[in-house]
């Protein structure tokens, strides 16, 4: 059986070559319907890939902020951080209270600084980045160390004034810059500290007592609550789900939603589009294709019979149209990756100044022309059965018959 394929292959494979304008007809054929489809599809792919991934790195689209305030205890955090799909939380304080006073020996400016508790797995900071740590480290905005002329490693006056008993107070803390964070994590003057530092200041302010800085007041509160907290989603997916349950909780929050849903409807939508215009083409090709190797078997009904003759028999001709019609896939899928390449590349030459340094507007991937292969592959032999079927009904009679 082996022997009478391989025979089969190379007759089919030589008749190929040997009719080599309508061969080439055929894979020009193929590539005029699966090049476009490879650039219209890499123009989606590339266009709404970028957008999905942009709201995918960028932590801002993962924040959950909730509407007002409220009173959030320590427990009632720690359940919602042990959720699957919450990747980091921290709480928040006052706003009023959450500001310092911040001087520099290499400034003359003082800058107030509004300050966000930080902790480990901060979408905001770079994994790599220093925490600020304890009660004298702080990670800067960028806004804020180009004010106050600041490297990592500098010594900062931290200063903040209250009026308790009747008197009016003010401390000064020397604080560390252990880091600078990206532009795009903070565009206002800003500084990430850790919470103990964050609620020793509420403490300050609000008149209680912060024994390790040596700030007297009031005994603290034991019981203390939030009113407020800064939380991220694992990832963009969970930010619905989320949304959802504070809802049930009858806790307001502010998303990005909306901006999400948008860009997968659109994700969704343009997917559908594409499929219907490649389901149409592809069917429409593999009956063109069909067709002609219909008509092919029919010119060549002399040349099989006596194939059948010489004693190959009808599932080896059936084989016959299939092999020619896998060459034709396989060539015109490379034609129209050549295309397609060539297509690409001015595309993206086009738009490189609108577009940030290693992005693309059209691209596909390694699995994608895998994709285009098999399913260029699968149409050619569906459309080669017919040709099969035909070729399957020529009898060895009819060699005999124009001898």
């Amino acid at each position: 059986m082996a022997g009478s394929w391989s025979k089969v292959f190379r007759l089919a494979s030589r008749d190929y070559v040997h009719e080599w304008l309508m061969s080439g007809c055929f894979v020009l054929a193929l590539a005029a319907v699966l090049g476009p489809m490879m650039v219209l599809f890499g123009l989606k792919f590339g266009i709404v890939g970028a957008m999905v991934d942009e709201l995918i790195e960028n932590p801002l689209n993962r924040e959950i902020r909730p509407v007002g305030s409220g009173y959030y205890d320590h427990a009632w955090l720690e359940s919602v951080r042990a959720r699957p799909d919450v990747a980091f939380l921290v709480p928040r304080t006052r706003s009023i209270a959450a500001t310092i006073e911040l001087s520099s020996q290499h400034s003359s400016r003082i800058v107030t600084v509004e300050l966000m508790a930080s902790d480990h797995g901060d979408p905001l900071l770079p994994q790599d980045s220093p925490l600020p740590e304890g009660t004298t480290r702080v990670v800067l905005s960028r806004s804020a160390a180009d004010k106050l002329d600041v490297a990592p490693g500098d010594i900062l006056d931290g200063s903040l004034a209250r009026r308790f008993r009747g008197q009016q107070e003010r401390v000064h803390l020397p604080l560390s810059v252990a880091a600078i964070a990206p532009a795009q994590a903070f565009t206002r003057d800003g500084a990430f500290v850790s919470l103990t530092l964050l609620e020793a200041l509420e403490d300050f302010r609000d008149g209680r007592a912060v024994p390790p800085l040596g700030w007297e007041g009031e005994p603290a509160d034991a019981n203390r609550t939030y009113p407020g907290f800064r939380l991220y989603a694992r990832t963009i997916y969970d930010v619905e789900g989320l949304r959802d349950a504070f809802a049930r909780l009858n806790v307001d929050v502010h998303t990005r939603s909306a901006e999400i849903e948008l860009v997968q409807r659109m994700n969704r939508n343009l997917t559908a589009i594409y499929w219907a215009i490649a389901i149409v083409g592809l069917v429409g090709f593999s009956l063109s294709l069909g067709a002609s190797l219909w008509a092919n078997i029919d010119r060549k009904r002399k040349e099989l019979s006596v194939l059948r003759l010489v004693g190959f028999r009808t599932a080896d001709i059936v084989w016959f149209p299939m092999v020619q019609a896998l060459f034709t896939a396989v060539l015109g899928w490379a034609l129209a990756v050549a295309i397609y390449l060539a297509t690409a590349l001015v595309i993206n030459d086009m738009l490189a100044a609108q577009l940030e340094t290693g992005q693309q507007v059209c691209r596909l991937l390694p699995w994608h022309y895998a994709i285009a292969l098999l399913l260029t592959c699968t149409a050619a032999v569906l459309a080669a059965g017919l040709a099969g079927l035909r070729s399957a009904r020529v009898e060895p009679s009819e060699g005999l018959r124009d001898l």
